[in-house]
């Protein structure tokens, strides 16, 4: 068991105080609005327990400045502002180990520009995570210049030691990997919408029944590789390579001005008219079974590659 400071009790912090307490360390929640910040404890704990299974690890606790043993790990979780992210690591770094990770969930800021002007940075380092963290299995390390090469070591073990799987990337890219690659595909959706294409709601099922199935299953360049027949990706480059290049070439590049956000609000409404709550709850009460699943899958398809899949 270690301990664990997380900065901040909004929606992330308080999903990664879940998935710490439910590993069974010691957690601390430092916040400045203690009701709030237990009020949305509470309820991400209650939602976390109810679909994992566990009424046994201890509740994490929110207070306003840490009190006890400097943690084995930060976790800093504020809103996406480099100041203020900035004030409260110089303000925490005093009360610190010379051994303690320091880690930031930002889902968009470079390390490097974190690490500017403070004091141990060569502790510093992302690492984000898939909402919610509590529940989903990855978690991407991005370290900057500063950082030292076994800080990002030892950031895996830990994280690997949550049962994620830690995806490094082996330089920073603004919104990392998970982000970029999801925003890429929204980019085309808000497109298709915004033109009249097709509904939302048909674009969302595309998704969902068209890509997501196979996308469970492997990735997609995967998906494409199989397809190109017994020779793989020399197949389908081949046969359709030219027609990919022509389709790239027409892929939208929309901006959020009041026709998109209008187009994405109203149809939104009409393809699912539950309340964000509502849609959110229904995520966290299906997606322990959906990676139950996969992981049963995993292991009946035994090792890819020399190793053992991990979902």
């Amino acid at each position: 068991m270690a301990t664990v400071w997380v900065l901040g009790g909004g929606l992330i912090g308080a999903g990664w105080a879940a998935a710490f307490g439910l590993a069974g360390h010691a957690v601390q929640v430092i916040d400045p609005d203690m009701a709030a910040a237990q009020a949305r404890l509470d309820e991400v704990w209650a939602r976390a327990t109810a679909a994992m299974g566990d009424k046994g690890a201890a509740l994490p606790r929110v207070t306003v400045a840490p009190q006890g043993p400097a943690p084995a790990l930060v976790q800093e979780c504020l809103p996406e502002r480099l100041a203020l992210k900035r004030a409260a690591l110089t303000e925490i770094l005093p009360l610190l180990d010379p051994q303690t990770l320091i880690a930031s969930s930002s889902s968009g800021l470079s390390p490097e520009t974190l690490q500017q002007g403070l004091e141990g940075a060569e502790r510093l380092f992302i690492a984000h995570p898939c909402n919610p963290p509590w529940l989903m299995p990855v978690v991407e390390l991005s370290g900057g210049a500063a950082t030292a090469p076994e800080v990002l070591t030892r950031a895996r073990a830990f994280y690997e030691g949550l049962g994620k799987r830690v995806l490094t990337l082996a330089r920073p890219m603004p919104g990392h990997l998970v982000n970029r690659l999801q925003a890429a595909l929204w980019r085309e959706a808000v497109h298709l919408v915004r033109e009249g294409v097709a509904s939302l709601a048909d674009v969302e099922d595309a998704v969902t029944l068209g890509l997501a199935p196979r996308w469970c299953l492997m990735g997609p360049s995967a998906v494409f590789h199989v397809s190109g027949g017994p020779r793989g990706f020399e197949g389908f480059f081949d046969a359709l390579g030219p027609e990919f290049e022509r389709w790239w070439d027409t892929l939208g590049a929309p901006r959020f001005d009041a026709e998109t956000r209008a187009a994405l609000v109203q149809g939104m409404a009409e393809a699912d008219p539950r309340s964000v709550a509502e849609i959110g709850a229904a995520r966290d009460r299906r997606l322990p079974q959906v990676l139950t699943f996969l992981e049963e899958l995993a292991r009946a398809d035994g090792p890819k590659g020399g190793r053992q899949d991990e979902v």
